[in-house]
């Protein structure tokens, strides 16, 4: 069996409209939630092989908030999440290493949102910054991820009074 959660970047920063939007980096807020999704996730007992993260400065600071908080080091960076449609987030989450079960992504919206729809039929509106989906896939390579083949396990984001 093999588990994808994905985590939309943490809530950016807008002060300075001179940056690109490649190098915005986590407000305030963004810089709290990251750490409290995390701690929720070791809470659960949730455990994973693998971290992916968009290379874009809010998804990487949020991926570095969860590796920190697992006492992980290494993040795998991939540049093809960043501005990803679903067929492109499909083709990343196909080529990952079948060595690791439960794999962590960090990436942007609408992508996000549209790739755990599409991968599970959820039907989530919209993952809000620093929200998780996790999916599950009864299969034992990540090359037989395809639309609609996996079961949403639990979708969270911060302002979820379920897990309060």
């Amino acid at each position: 069996m093999k588990q994808l959660l994905l985590v939309r970047h943490g809530k950016s920063d807008w002060g300075n409209l001179d940056l690109k939007d490649f190098d915005r980096p986590l407000n305030k807020r963004g810089k709290e939630n990251a750490p409290e999704m995390a701690e929720r996730l070791i809470n659960k007992g949730f455990k994973f092989d693998l971290i992916v993260s968009s290379p874009a400065k809010r998804a990487k600071s949020t991926a570095k908030f969860f590796a920190e908080a697992y006492k992980i080091e290494k993040i795998q960076y991939e540049e093809f999440i960043y501005e990803a449609n679903s067929s492109t987030l499909l083709t990343v989450v196909n080529a990952l290493n079948d060595k690791a079960d439960t794999v962590i992504m960090f990436g942007h919206n609408p992508g996000f949102t549209d790739f755990a729809n599409e991968l599970s039929d959820a039907d989530i509106y919209n993952i809000p910054t620093a929200g998780m989906v996790l999916i599950s896939f009864p299969f034992n390579s990540w090359k037989m991820v395809s639309k609609g083949t996996g079961e949403l396990v639990f979708f969270d984001y911060p302002k979820n009074s379920d897990e309060v």
